[in-house]
């Protein structure tokens, strides 16, 4: 179960790299050339929300079911974790910035609906979108990727 579940979380990661990269390329666009909010701009921030959302519920099983993650181990010092870096990326870097991403996506597409006109609603997800997309980017295992 957990090699599938594994594998799967992998491929989701490249979609939901897509679609984030894609709604924050989208919202930048409409911000920067002033153009109005469309229901394709709706949709292709709602599905990078549901996309993420799904990357976050995969990762949390794969927390509690992973071998790399040892903090249900016992006798284990925090120091352990901390000192190894592939282990401190694991259990501690990749779950908390990855948390952090699909909080500020939420927030962004929460706050957005929010707004009445076209520029605050796409310079709303512009911003959040783009932390977000940086913070996905900073903590992908790419070396276990390629």
């Amino acid at each position: 179960m957990y090699t599938g579940l594994f594998h799967f979380h992998s491929f989701w990661a490249y979609l939901v790299l897509l679609v984030v990269g894609l709604a924050t390329i989208n919202a930048l666009a409409g911000y920067f050339t002033k153009r109005s909010y469309s229901p394709n701009d709706f949709r292709i921030s709602l599905f990078a929300l549901i996309a993420s959302h799904i990357q976050l519920l995969l990762g949390i099983v794969l927390f509690f079911k992973s071998p790399k993650i040892l903090w249900f181990q016992d006798n284990l010092e925090v120091g352990t974790i901390m000192k190894d870096p592939l282990l401190r990326l694991y259990n501690v870097e990749h779950p908390t910035l990855m948390i952090i991403a699909v909080v500020l996506i939420t927030m962004g597409y929460s706050k957005h609906k929010k707004k009445l006109s076209s520029t605050p609603k796409l310079k709303t997800l512009a911003i959040f979108y783009t932390l977000a997309l940086i913070a996905i980017l900073l903590m992908i295992p790419w070396n276990q990727w390629f």
